[in-house]
């Protein structure tokens, strides 16, 4: 593990920088067809007692063409009190995610393999989605990407 840098192999990529989540929204998307693995990690501030639905999304471009939730269940873990434990809890396989309702700031991941988006219908973008909350809560989310190979930080992610 001494050879892994960020970011020379694993690239942090901005998704939806951190806002108000009343009303819900979508991410910009990623391109994963370099990727060997992607995690997209969901942050929330979570100043009001209403859950947040986290929906990992799939693509055919960036633009976020022909949306749709993942094609199947991917591995997914939280941490939903950061001011108590740094240990996230790994929860059961989903194509989506409700945090709980306390008041705390969270930690949402979804691991991204790219056999597990409708490959065969061109989908090779990535995304998130949150469902309608609060104003009071914060959502952002970043994907983390490992290249298909080590040091390959010349390949775009953002383009197509």
């Amino acid at each position: 593990m001494s050879n892994l840098y960020i970011p020379e192999n694993i690239l942090p990529i901005t998704l939806a920088a951190p806002a108000a989540d009343a009303a819900g929204r979508t991410s910009a998307y990623i391109s994963i067809k370099n990727a060997a693995k992607v995690w997209i990690v969901a942050f929330i501030n979570q100043g009001n007692a209403a859950t947040i639905l986290l929906s990992p999304l799939q693509a055919t471009a960036v633009a976020g063409t022909g949306s749709k939730v993942l094609a199947n269940a991917v591995r997914v873990w939280s941490n939903l009190d950061t001011a108590t434990s740094n240990v996230f809890v790994r929860r059961t396989d989903a194509v989506n995610y409700t945090t709980d309702a306390g008041v705390k700031i969270k930690w949402v991941v979804f691991e991204i393999d790219r056999t597990k988006l409708d490959v065969d219908g061109g989908f090779d973008c990535v995304g998130i989605s949150t469902g309608a909350s609060n104003a009071a809560n914060i959502t952002s989310a970043f994907a983390v990407v490992v290249p298909n190979h080590a040091g390959d930080t010349a390949v775009s992610f953002i383009a197509d």
